[in-house]
């Protein structure tokens, strides 16, 4: 049976997301070839093109699923903690610690940045916005936090957890940063709780 021409498209869009991510990782975004890349999956430029518009185009749909992994896993680490403060102090952790994955802090903090813009305005940034702010109101409800907007705490959380993860990835000794980063992101959020 022939494959339809949705099915053909979606193949080679995953096939090119596949290269690019592995392209991205090993050599930068700078130095990624395209006709490289697209050679390497047995398409042309033009599929690139059609698919993402351009290499950055591609660039954003790479760092969107690896974002997207990043949140999952962050939840799964998260689900094990305990109470809810601590799941979402786990899961703020536990994305600043992926800054330590080489794939992560190339494509996703490194160049992601310097090349799409402010992550937080990423939409792959926008839905962990929007889960921590669910968590923050949930927290919130419970009178586990102190009474604050929820956007706001949700931002500034958000914001910590994303800018701790920069810092590691850019730093000269990433494994020397983390903990700081992490104990410094537990010190502040903790100005949070509600005296109990």
């Amino acid at each position: 049976m022939a494959r339809s021409r949705q099915e053909t498209m979606e193949e080679n869009r995953v096939k090119l997301i596949a290269a690019g991510r592995k392209a991205f990782a090993e050599k930068g975004y700078a130095a990624a070839s395209m006709d490289e890349l697209t050679a390497d999956v047995g398409l042309t430029r033009g599929a690139l093109y059609h698919n993402f518009g351009d290499k950055r185009g591609l660039l954003a749909a790479v760092v969107t699923e690896i974002d997207g992994e990043m949140a999952a896993r962050a939840k799964q680490i998260a689900s094990s903690a305990g109470d809810p403060w601590q799941c979402m102090l786990a899961e703020g952790s536990a994305y600043i610690e992926m800054a330590l994955d080489p794939e992560v802090q190339r494509i996703v903090l490194l160049d992601g940045p310097s090349v799409l813009g402010d992550p937080s305005k990423w939409p792959s940034q926008n839905s962990c916005l929007q889960a921590t702010k669910r968590s923050v109101e949930q927290l919130l409800a419970e009178g586990v936090l102190k009474p604050v907007d929820a956007e706001a705490a949700a931002r500034l959380l958000s914001g910590a957890a994303l800018n701790a993860a920069l810092w590691v990835a850019a730093s000269d000794d990433p494994k020397v940063v983390l903990p700081k980063a992490i104990d410094a992101f537990k010190t502040l959020t903790s100005g949070l709780l509600a005296d109990r």
